[in-house]
């Protein structure tokens, strides 16, 4: 197994701890910068996501530079986004730092776009690799969960709430990488009508 299929793998392994950081309630230290609070949870739960995250940036990039691609790659790194990313914005929920409603439409976008990935492979024997677009959603849903679970404690001061921002403008990118894998992909649909 080649390293960009390593640290899918290892993003992968990240995520029962993410949750059970989230999950099992600790008795671990709280921060306060300007009027923001900062639990030291979301803390440490925020640094897990930000490695599992960096291992996504360097698998494709690493794959891509020294012609590692396949189709386990393919495959594995969108998925392991979305598992990630989803599981991620399930606990947002719960912990009320983002709406139902917009975390309703980005898992509803991720079963769609997988679920064309696997009608691709079934009629074409390819993998849909990942799209510009898919690519941008990704970085901004990551970014934005970053940021929601830090409390936007870096711009306080300010009083700009960067993670409700960047979670409305992943939201953007979810709905509009959607379709245009949708768009792009409408032939496979051509039977239908």
């Amino acid at each position: 197994m080649n390293l960009p299929n390593k640290l899918t793998i290892f993003r992968i392994i990240l995520i029962p701890f993410f949750i059970l950081i989230l999950a099992i309630p600790t008795t671990m230290g709280v921060m306060q910068v300007g009027g923001t609070v900062l639990t030291g949870s979301r803390l440490l739960a925020a640094l897990v996501f930000i490695v599992a995250s960096l291992t996504d940036f360097l698998d494709g990039q690493i794959a891509r530079r020294n012609h590692l691609v396949t189709n386990f790659g393919k495959f594995a790194d969108p998925l392991a986004d979305k598992m990630l990313v989803m599981t991620a914005f399930i606990f947002l929920v719960e912990l009320n730092m983002a709406p139902a409603w917009v975390v309703a439409i980005i898992v509803c976008r991720e079963l769609a776009v997988t679920g064309l990935r696997l009608i691709i492979v079934e009629n074409d024997g390819q993998v849909l690799a990942a799209a510009w677009p898919g690519k941008i959603k990704t970085t901004t849903q990551m970014l934005a969960i970053i940021f929601l679970l830090l409390n936007n404690v870096f711009f306080a001061a300010i009083n700009l709430p960067l993670g409700e921002i960047m979670l409305y403008i992943c939201l953007f990118f979810t709905v509009y990488s959607g379709i245009d894998y949708f768009v792009k992909n409408r032939s496979i649909f051509s039977d239908s009508f």
